[in-house]
């Protein structure tokens, strides 16, 4: 039992040192433009890792929706959809859709994923492989665009092909620990052909502990992430989720070494429906300008 343990660990551990090949950034103070969904930390960690895919039983539909800097104009506006579930066998299956529009610029992004769970023991303990197809589509929006739609540069932007690359991630759960690594880019790690804007991830590593009991505060789980930022610094994500009531409710405080802060709360309906919003509030660099990031997410449990 106790070797299973250390090959999961060594095994996550090889996959993390495998995305530091892709780290071009170096610890400062400098702020990412682009964030990941508040959802992902917590709610919906599939959107991080395709290895939690159907991580446990029944069907999960997700969707949020993101409205970044809201006193700018051109700001983003980020919408992301999801669904996975456990198919049987050991096998989870899922896909996501992301949509991104900035000013002019739209990126869309669909991918399929299949992961397989392994179990270490009959105690809970499982060790979980993810792998995700995805495609990217960038296009310019010339309907708001202020200048020649007949300039050659944009036509050449908007006639790039789409392109696909693959997905990679690991996750070790006991019920309490959940250990994870992803890298979202295989192509580009290994080619380092990377056709993507900056603010894109190009490794996420996350660990956890839940913390349960049957008081009023049903459970805590603090989490620690690290994630590399393409053209950015690499930000280290320091949060909890504290529920409470048997998980009827719950509140969230993530700091992001970005100088950023991510707050929210949320309900769980009959363990059916669950309701989640959240803020993001700048603590430095731009704060005066940005200072609103609002998100609100909704998940829909099936047969469980």
């Amino acid at each position: 039992m106790r070797n299973k343990s250390y090959i999961c660990l060594f095994l996550l551990s090889g996959l993390f040192l495998l995305s530091l090949r892709g780290m071009a950034q170096s610890f400062s103070k400098a702020a990412a433009l682009l964030e990941p969904s508040g959802t992902q930390f917590f709610q919906n960690q599939y959107l991080a890792n395709p290895a939690m895919a159907g991580i446990d039983t029944g069907l999960h539909i997700n969707a949020s929706y993101r409205n970044q800097w809201g006193d700018i104009a051109g700001a983003p506006v980020t919408k992301f959809l999801s669904a996975d579930g456990n198919i049987g066998n050991r096998v989870g299956a899922g896909f996501r859709v992301f949509n991104d529009a900035a000013g002019l610029l739209n990126r869309t992004r669909i991918a399929l994923s299949y992961a397989y769970h392994l179990p270490l023991s009959d105690k809970g303990q499982q060790l979980s492989f993810g792998l995700s197809l995805a495609l990217n589509m960038q296009r310019l929006n010339t309907k708001d665009l202020s200048g020649d739609p007949n300039d050659p540069s944009i036509g050449a932007f908007n006639r790039r092909d789409d392109y696909f690359e693959g997905e990679f991630g690991m996750a070790y759960t006991d019920g309490h620990w959940n250990l994870q690594a992803a890298v979202p880019n295989i192509r580009g790690l290994v080619t380092g052909d990377n056709n993507e804007v900056d603010g894109g991830n190009t490794f996420y590593s996350a660990t956890s502990y839940r913390f349960t009991s049957d008081a009023v505060i049903s459970s805590v789980e603090p989490k620690i992430c690290y994630r590399g930022v393409r053209g950015y610094d690499n930000i280290f994500d320091i949060g909890v989720n504290v529920a409470v009531l048997n998980e009827v409710a719950n509140v969230l405080a993530i700091y992001h070494t970005s100088k950023s802060v991510t707050a929210g709360i949320g309900v769980d309906i009959m363990k059916t429906l669950a309701l989640r919003v959240l803020y993001t509030a700048q603590t430095g660099g731009i704060k005066t300008y940005v200072n609103n990031t609002y998100e609100i997410g909704a998940t829909i449990h099936l047969f469980r």
